[in-house]
């Protein structure tokens, strides 16, 4: 049986001590146990799995040091307490037939920015780059394909069943799509006042459990062991501000045209199950920026729409802000990356799959893009970290802003209308038909 995310080893302790310096505690009196672990071999690390979990729980109980007290908390009266002066937005359109094709755009555009990305999930810079370069694609312009020599691809080690362009008729079931549809199914079944438990149902009903990953997979355990939400998502966690609830979050921007504060909220209810701080942040964030988008057309007030529904102070509206400051002091997009890289340390996973290095990242495929949707998505992959997720966050917002009918056919016609997901009850689906059912509770709203 593979272990990998259920049982403690040595990079979930890694993890976990980074974690605690990232959110603030002090953690003076335990690092020198936390090392000490990490040099003991993975079989004495399987035979401690009590001893782990009593460190974790101690570390839990650590206090925050005077700087970090109260600066990211958890709670929605909390954040909203610490953002910065809302903004008015324009009203939504009351055209039916302009939100449908919006709605259609934003379900296409997460999809097509998903399978760009997919195939190269996991990859890291020089071996994205080096793909790219010596297959005539670089800067990336399109779908990645993989027909190419054989000593390549084996030098490359592509695999024989990475989902590249030539390889697919459909968009393939992965996680960012497939919490999207279980968002939909859960805003279907419970209403706009469900619940986090309803969420944590939801799972338990519809996603199996080795279709989630890190922190959405500690969280599964957790609701099955009675530690329901919101603790949940800090009981020896420490994925508790990684990624996850960041690509779960759209379809609550999607029903929630012009209203980023209620799109926020809802992804705050989802998210809560899960993460914690900037975690949440990152989705209250995505929710709001696509919110933002059906009533927006320039993406860095969209950006900035977003972050005024998370703390003003916090790391994640630091780290974007920073990525609008590479784009005041005109670096091109390879300078850009350059600078992203340089930020967060890819071989390290805790970084590699941090909410804030991949929210530079959407955010940099958003300011780059410059409202062209293959630039966009591009960009945003090429940037490497998450690609699939931060591929299909930047597809979703710029098919949202221009809709379906503005999406190049290069992009949307290998898709044949169709995406494929591993909840069960929802096998294949027409992302059209996904798209009528959304504009069906928009409706209600």
């Amino acid at each position: 049986m593979n272990t990998k995310w259920l049982a403690i080893n040595h990079d979930f302790l890694r993890i976990e001590l980074a974690q605690l310096k990232d959110e603030g505690r002090d953690t003076a009196d335990l690092e020198s146990e936390f090392q000490a672990w990490l040099v003991r071999s993975p079989e004495e690390l399987e035979a401690a799995q009590p001893a782990l979990n009593a460190l974790l729980d101690r570390a839990a109980a650590r206090p925050f040091r005077p700087e970090a007290e109260g600066r990211e908390p958890s709670d929605l009266a909390s954040i909203r307490s610490l953002r910065s002066a809302p903004v008015s937005l324009p009203p939504a359109s009351g055209d039916a037939k302009g939100r449908a094709d919006r709605l259609l755009g934003a379900w296409l555009g997460r999809c097509c920015g998903c399978l760009l990305g997919k195939p190269v999930e996991g990859w890291r810079r020089a071996r994205l780059h080096g793909y790219l370069k010596e297959t005539g694609r670089y800067p990336l312009a399109g779908y990645l394909r993989s027909d190419f020599d054989p000593a390549l691809l084996e030098r490359y080690q592509v695999k024989p069943s990475a989902p590249f362009i030539n390889r697919v008729d459909r968009m393939v079931a992965d996680d960012d799509t497939n919490y999207t549809v279980l968002g939909l199914v859960i805003l279907e079944e419970r209403g706009f006042e469900f619940t986090p438990i309803d969420v944590a149902d939801a799972w338990l009903r519809r996603l199996p459990l080795l279709c989630a990953c890190t922190a959405e997979r500690i969280a599964y355990r957790n609701f099955a062991n009675l530690v329901l939400p919101p603790a949940s998502a800090a009981f020896r966690n420490p994925f508790r501000e990684w990624i996850g609830a960041q690509i779960r979050a759209d379809i609550y921007g999607y029903v929630n045209p012009g209203r980023p504060k209620r799109a926020a909220e809802l992804a705050w209810r989802d998210a809560s199950v899960s993460h914690t701080g900037n975690g949440i942040y990152g989705a209250m964030w995505v929710a709001a920026m696509l919110a933002a988008a059906a009533v927006l057309d320039d993406p860095a007030e969209i950006i900035r729409a977003g972050l005024r529904q998370v703390p003003a102070a916090s790391r994640l509206t630091e780290a974007v802000s920073e990525v609008f400051e590479w784009r005041r002091q005109g670096l091109d997009l390879e300078a850009a990356i350059g600078r992203l890289h340089a930020r967060w340390d890819e071989s390290f996973s805790h970084h590699w799959c941090h909410v804030l290095s991949n929210a530079q990242a959407v955010a940099l495929g958003l300011l780059w893009g410059e409202r062209d949707f293959g630039r966009s998505v591009c960009a945003a992959v090429q940037a490497v970290f998450d690609t699939d997720c931060n591929g299909a966050t930047v597809g979703s917002i710029l098919g949202m802003m221009l809709g379906a009918g503005r999406l190049p056919a290069e992009w949307t016609g290998p898709l044949h209308d169709t995406l494929e997901t591993r909840l069960s009850g929802f096998h294949l689906l027409r992302i059209s038909e996904l798209a009528e059912r959304t504009l069906k509770l928009e409706s209600t709203v």
